[in-house]
């Protein structure tokens, strides 16, 4: 056995040495292609965060929470169930029944709610304190009830 035909009990683990000239088939541009930036020493290249939502499709409009308060919709169909006929419905009362819920405590306790003419109503109900929708105000005051607000 001669000393160049020594090998080694585990192979070698290093990395390879690159830009040694021609001959080490790694030289000239060591590899990284020609010039610009990503030839550079400690290049860097951000993502391109603008052409990546270019490629995302277009929504129409843009979605964000609304600053608006929306009113509570409560249809007419629903006070049928709940109320019997003679009763008083405004907000409170409404709460109380577990018709509509209360609203979170960032919007300052105050609950607007919003009658809708959908459903039928036979009974006379006295309304007040809430928004109403023409329809359903046809169909309280055919009824015999009464809108106030």
């Amino acid at each position: 056995m001669q000393l160049h035909e020594l090998k080694r009990k585990t192979p070698h683990q290093g990395s390879k040495r690159i830009g040694r000239g021609r001959a080490s088939g790694k030289g000239k541009t060591s590899g990284r292609g020609t010039k610009g930036q990503k030839a550079r020493a400690g290049h860097k290249i951000w993502p391109n965060v603008r052409e990546q939502l270019k490629k995302l499709p277009k929504l129409r409009g843009y979605s964000f929470a609304s600053i608006q308060r929306k009113p509570l919709v409560v249809n007419v169909g629903t006070l049928e169930q709940f109320f019997a006929a003679g009763d008083a419905v405004n907000p409170k009362a409404l709460l109380e029944r577990r018709v509509v819920r209360a609203p979170r405590a960032k919007s300052g306790g105050a609950v607007e709610i919003k009658i809708l003419g959908d459903g039928a109503l036979t009974k006379k109900l006295a309304v007040s304190g809430c928004k109403v929708s023409t329809a359903a105000k046809e169909k309280i005051e055919k009824a015999g009830g009464t809108v106030a607000q």
